[in-house]
């Protein structure tokens, strides 16, 4: 059996199965099993801490003090990142701090402003 997905509307997890559709109790939304793929694909994607959609050309707060490994500095909470691109990996922001320099952030550090 495959797994049904939660209502793309309210992220209700109490989804059923109705022929060709699937059907929300709570908010009675119905969607078709084809386009379960295109909304599992716009869902993707990089999140900051709040769970926001982060693009590129964001700015983004950072919310906990990071230490930059290899060196002294450390980058403090509510530093404001502007112009951030998204890139593939562990470490998902690519940015350039004030007084750091050019860097790599999670994006589980950062909320987007």
């Amino acid at each position: 059996m495959s797994e049904i997905p939660p209502c793309p509307s309210c992220k209700s997890s109490y989804t059923y199965e109705d022929g060709l559709l699937f059907i929300c109790p709570e908010c009675a939304h119905e969607w078709s099993k084809e386009k379960v793929e295109d909304i599992t694909s716009v869902e993707a994607g990089i999140r900051d801490s709040n769970g926001n959609r982060l693009e590129d050309g964001d700015t983004v707060t950072v919310i906990k003090d990071l230490k930059v490994k290899g060196s002294s500095l450390v980058v403090k909470v509510g530093t404001k990142v502007k112009n951030i691109r998204l890139i593939d990996g562990d470490h998902d922001i690519d940015c350039k701090i004030d007084g750091i320099g050019s860097m790599q952030l999670k994006s589980q550090f950062v909320k987007k402003v």
